[in-house]
């Protein structure tokens, strides 16, 4: 029979700990939120002994202090869900930051394994670490392991399996002993927890004495739900005002001093350096990468090779499934006979799906390299180039990890301003960062900028990404003139030492950012793609300004007389001919179609508007449909395109149907508008659950707009005054 067994996997941020949880879990993971919030939740499953292990990843702590909602989070499922055990990840270069976290998961009195990570990099630092002795001391089970490595995973598991089922020698509870004062005072507030009849057990009733004279806001607020609350808050003030007089400082602070004591003093026994006043390799490094001078032209350097590598690397296979998609088209094309259902499968949804997903290869490499970013620890050192500039907006370096975020999508970026202490900062934040591009708009820059722009192509994405991380910092100058004036809160920036990324992890972090796409591809953009056919597919019958038919017919007669008495090559080519000419008539028919379609007139309702950007009813239709997913630009193309220019030619891309209605020119205003205008219905939403606000959220659609118009308007009209139209 296979046992279960439920684990949680906690630790500090940059410790390693995802991909302990990769290695554990392999490919059996799957991703969701945690109820109630939009922090993610990661779970997976691992089989070791005879169990199946369920694994959940706890997000990323220092502590279990309740200052932030991934700490209330961790620290809740720990209490509330009891796992049947907690395994604490530890970075082995950084024990006594690390071991805080593991101190507070001691007085839990839970059963714990801890996994020493990154052993190998605190050998290459000199550091040796008696790990055995640390675990007699801890009085928990601890295992080295190298997760970039997959070494250390088996023996992990075994421990957890050991603890789980009573059998390591090693467990014992410890009581961190925090000095004759403050035990006697956590005594009193335990007892009088014990006294209320509760089913609470010893270790929970401690640690909840200790929290409440750490001023836990979330403890007190449970305590003033239970039975004998009085007498709980009166012990907890008396203790407090105690402690205050005979030892001169808050609670809160003698415990974390006594904490940091218990980690030196275990740390005294068990933890040597063989080398001394040794650079570490990570040190080196940051001396070219953080550079004042060298550090933002590498890092605009990295930014510019990753999207060279994304459009030259990408063309290959974006032009496979290109064909692909054409294929497709032609051999569904070819088994339904003419009429409306063959329109909506063709036209509507290979057509408009197949259009988006030629870029998936653009999209995914976006991805790979956004991951490596990370996995490195590359990212942290840009938030620190970027630190500066940040300051010149009144944010500090922190706010652009959220802005590096929205490469991938807008969305999460918001999310992550929740890391953000100030709501001001989080609001300024919120508004600079629709202006970063996210990987929805990488299509349509792929698709304008390769049909206009041919080798440059690019050069020319860089600089649209460019010119939106410039808008980004100019927008923030400006609120933080008018809308946010005041001093920014102080914050020290993590800098994580440099790692090889393990191949596997890359890819899997690639695929969890990647699949949304996928998954927008089989919903909000399947609909919307269905939502364009049927615009631009109805009224059915529409009153034209010529008699197409009677052109056509006519061409025909004029020509079946003349080949009649032709010969050989010239009838061939006279033929030729005539069919260039009917084919001329059907794309004036069909163009003509649809602009009097449903679509053509909200089209040419909207098309004023835009005539000073030099953007046709068509681009106006496209940007339209963009409010729900940008993706949809490319895919409203595809539909508009499919049958107006290019009827009568062979097999001419939507790229050739682009580059015969927009000039380069037209083509980057187009491309501008795209990169300043409202974001997605999404962000929008996120935008106003994030803020809590409606006015902030109008605000951020209206400026967005206003803001596109100008930048365009700006390119086209000086680029005519130029001569370059």
């Amino acid at each position: 029979m296979v046992k279960t067994l439920t684990i949680a996997l906690a630790g500090n941020p940059n410790s390693g700990k995802t991909t302990i949880f990769n290695n554990l879990t392999g490919g059996h993971q799957k991703v969701g939120n945690w109820p109630g919030v939009t922090v993610e939740k990661k779970e997976g499953t691992a089989t070791h002994n005879g169990y199946t292990i369920r694994v959940v990843d706890l997000p990323g702590t220092y502590s279990l202090t309740a200052y932030s909602q991934e700490e209330i989070i961790a620290r809740n499922y720990i209490i509330e869900e009891k796992p049947d055990l907690v395994v604490d990840v530890i970075d082995a270069s950084n024990l006594e930051r690390n071991l805080y976290l593991a101190s507070q998961l001691i007085d839990l009195g839970i059963k714990l394994v801890f996994a020493l990570n990154m052993v190998d990099l605190a050998q290459s630092r000199g550091q040796i670490i008696d790990h055995k002795q640390l675990a007699v001391l801890m009085g928990v089970p601890i295992i080295p392991t190298v997760g970039t490595k997959g070494k250390g995973i088996k023996e992990l598991l075994e421990a957890i399996v050991r603890v789980a089922e009573d059998k390591a020698s090693v467990t014992r509870h410890i009581h961190i002993d925090y000095g004759r004062e403050l035990e006697e005072k956590i005594a009193e507030i335990q007892g009088t927890i014990l006294s209320a009849r509760s089913s609470m057990d010893e270790h929970h009733a401690r640690w909840m004495g200790i929290k409440l004279l750490e001023n836990d806001e979330e403890v007190i607020k449970e305590i003033a739900k239970r039975p004998r609350k009085k007498a709980v808050l009166g012990q907890l003030q008396r203790s407090t005002i105690h402690l205050q007089k005979i030892l001169g400082d808050d609670p809160e602070t003698l415990i974390a001093d006594r904490r940091y004591g218990f980690i030196h003093g275990a740390l005294k026994e068990t933890l040597h350096h063989a080398k001394k006043d040794r650079r570490y390799l990570s040190d080196q490094v940051d001396t070219v990468l953080t550079n004042r001078l060298l550090g933002f032209p590498i890092f605009i350097f990295f930014i510019w090779a990753m999207f060279q590598l994304t459009f030259n690397l990408g063309s290959y296979p974006m032009a496979w499934i290109d064909a692909g998609v054409g294929l497709l088209a032609e051999f569904v094309g070819g088994l339904m006979g003419e009429g409306l259902l063959k329109s909506l499968i063709v036209d509507g949804i290979i057509s408009g799906v197949g259009g988006v997903a030629v870029f998936l290869p653009n999209i995914f490499i976006l991805f790979f390299c956004i991951a490596l970013f990370e996995d490195t620890g590359y990212m942290a050192r840009a938030a620190f180039i970027m630190d500066k500039i940040m300051h010149t907006l009144g944010l500090h370096g922190k706010s652009f990890i959220p802005m590096i975020m929205g490469f991938g999508c807008n969305v999460p970026a918001i999310m992550a301003t929740r890391v953000l202490e100030s709501r001001r900062d989080r609001i300024l934040t919120m508004l600079i960062n629709p202006l970063i591009s996210c990987s929805g708009r990488l299509p349509i820059y792929v698709l304008i900028a390769g049909a206009l722009f041919g080798a440059r192509a690019g050069n020319v994405i860089f600089s649209i990404y460019l010119i939106g991380i410039t808008m980004a910092i100019l927008m923030g100058q400006i609120f933080k003139r008018t809308l946010f004036k005041g001093e920014i809160a102080p914050f020290v920036l993590e800098l994580p030492p440099y790692r090889m990324p393990t191949f596997r992890g890359t890819v899997i972090h690639m695929w969890e950012r990647g699949s949304i796409f996928i998954k927008k591809m089989g919903g909000i953009i399947l609909i919307g793609s269905i939502v364009v056919w049927a615009l631009s597919s109805f009224p059915q019958t529409v009153d034209y300004s010529r008699d197409y038919e009677g052109e056509t017919q006519l061409i025909q007669k004029e020509y079946a007389v003349v080949i009649q008495g032709a010969e050989g090559e010239q009838a061939a080519a006279l033929a030729e001919e005539r069919d260039q000419k009917i084919a001329e008539v059907e794309i004036l028919k069909e163009r003509e179609f649809q602009e009097k379609s449903l679509l053509g007139r909200l089209g040419k309702g909207i098309a004023p508007v835009l005539r000073p950007l030099g953007f046709d009813w068509k681009a106006g239709v496209a940007l339209l449909t963009g409010f729900v997913a940008k993706e949809i630009v490319v895919s409203t193309f595809g539909v508009l395109y499919q049958a107006g220019e290019e009827a009568g030619e062979e097999s001419e891309s939507l790229r050739a149907a682009i580059s015969k209605s927009m000039t380069p020119l037209v083509g980057y205003a187009f491309m501008i508008f795209v990169l300043a205008y409202t974001p997605c219905v999404a962000t929008v939403a996120v935008i106003r659950r994030e803020s809590g606000s409606w006015g902030w959220t109008a605000f951020s659609v209206g400026y967005g707009i206003a803001l596109a118009w100008i930048l365009a308007f700006l390119i086209y009209q000086g680029g005519m005054l130029l001569g370059l139209g």
